[in-house]
């Protein structure tokens, strides 16, 4: 997978960017935050074609929302060497929020690859009525991960295929 590496310093630093993020934007609006980024395993959390297919997540978001009748409010977008991140207060229920983004992850070809968390205006992170299966073996993902079932390199080459297989137009990588 090409893309530039990120050591766990740089991780833990911008997860409490991420959430003092969603703190203010809940704060400030008073409503369910969508945190949206990607779900890439590895020291590698970005390059031009997952950036790719979090745009595609990103446009697949707000027409559910528009088609739920659900208004957004504030929004950040952040893109860093750490990763793809898309912040957004939306006014409705944390539970129907909840259910369209769980939608989203299940029924889009690169759905597996999105991490859509839903945040409730009491700070507390809505969990997914079903789990996650793992990207190689189609188990529980968080068995897998556990026990380090599959390794890096593995799971990277997992996300490299399915980012070949379902984006419209393959971004060319270089070397």
């Amino acid at each position: 997978m090409q893309g530039t590496e990120i050591d766990l310093e740089e991780m833990l630093v911008f997860r409490e960017k991420r959430v003092s993020l969603q703190q203010k934007l809940i704060k400030d609006g008073q409503m369910p935050v969508i945190s949206f980024s990607m779900n890439i395993p590895g020291p590698i959390k970005t390059n031009p074609q997952i950036r790719k297919a979090f745009s595609l997540g990103k446009r697949d978001l707000f027409n559910h929302l528009r088609q739920a009748h659900l208004q957004t409010g504030h929004e950040v977008e952040i893109h860093e060497n750490c990763g793809d991140e898309l912040l957004v207060s939306v006014c409705g229920s944390a539970e129907e929020i909840k259910d369209i983004t769980v939608q989203i992850e299940e029924s889009s070809p690169l759905g597996r690859l999105y991490d859509m968390d839903v945040i409730n205006t009491d700070g507390t992170k809505l969990s997914r009525p079903v789990f996650r299966k793992c990207l190689i073996c189609g188990k529980q993902a968080q068995e897998c991960a556990r026990s380090r079932t599959h390794t890096v390199k593995e799971l990277q080459n997992a996300v490299d295929e399915l980012l070949l297989e379902y984006l419209p137009h393959p971004v060319e990588q270089t070397r």
